[in-house]
């Protein structure tokens, strides 16, 4: 039986009433221990889905349905079965997002980025939140960049300092929107290789990408949003090796050469 972590049902975002319909109706699983890469073509809708899986884009209909609790809703039940506000910052705090630009506070320290939120939000102790954070960085290779600032980081430095960021609130699921998209290209392998790390240590991970290859690599499910439509789903060998959908195999044939 699987674990369902993320159960989509007829998402839907329209601007201008009704005029432009971002996403039309998508019903998507997310199982835990899924790594689900994106693919698409632009304006297809990725990140108009990703973002609405935090409420960061509020879905115009549908259910967003995440640890059994439908974060679209007003209310919730609590520990004691009673319905009360719902409290949708205890759910984010469970998505680490991780965005195209790396939104590091230029006036912190590293160190000072990454624990800011624990000790803030979590009320982590300040030794414990600067242990774990300088674990994380060396874990991808910065953990002598703890004191530095991020105007002292290249742009593949940054973005693993983002990606080791949002891990210090423990997050059960990583959002990525395109986190190689604003990189020079010598610097998206560093920023690869962390991401698949973090994927063979079992970490639920949704990511929109242009990059093929992650895509076939180390995703486990690959969704092809086009048109705002979840158009096609399956392994990654189910959809580059054999795409049913004219759709996919025409924007395949684009980006594969």
């Amino acid at each position: 039986m699987t674990d369902i972590l993320i159960r989509v049902r007829g998402l839907k975002k329209y601007y201008n009433l009704g005029a432009i319909k971002a996403l039309d109706g998508i019903d998507a699983d997310i199982n835990k221990g899924d790594v689900i890469t994106v693919i698409g073509p632009s304006g297809g809708g990725k990140s108009t889905f990703l973002r609405s899986l935090n409420l960061l884009e509020v879905p115009t209909e549908g259910s967003i349905i995440f640890n059994g609790v439908d974060i679209t809703k007003k209310k919730e039940l609590n520990s004691e079965g009673k319905m009360v506000r719902l409290d949708l910052n205890k759910h984010r705090e469970k998505m680490g997002m991780v965005f195209q630009h790396f939104n590091l506070f230029p006036h912190l320290s590293i160190l000072e980025n990454m624990t800011l939120a624990p000790i803030k939000v979590k009320g982590m102790n300040k030794i414990e939140a600067e242990d774990k954070a300088i674990a994380l960085l060396e874990r991808v290779g910065l953990g002598d960049r703890a004191i530095a600032y991020p105007i002292q980081l290249s742009g593949g430095q940054k973005q693993r300092v983002a990606i080791v960021r949002a891990l210090m609130m423990e997050p059960e699921v990583m959002l990525f929107d395109e986190p190689t998209s604003a990189l020079d290209p010598e610097m998206v392998g560093e920023v690869l290789e962390v991401m698949k790390e973090l994927a063979e240590s079992g970490m639920t991970m949704v990511v929109v990408t242009h990059e093929m290859g992650f895509a076939r690599e180390v995703g486990t499910r690959t969704f092809f949003l086009c048109e705002g439509k979840l158009m096609e789903e399956g392994t990654p060998d189910e959809i580059f090796n054999n795409p049913q959908n004219p759709r996919l195999q025409d924007f395949l044939s684009k980006v594969l050469i």
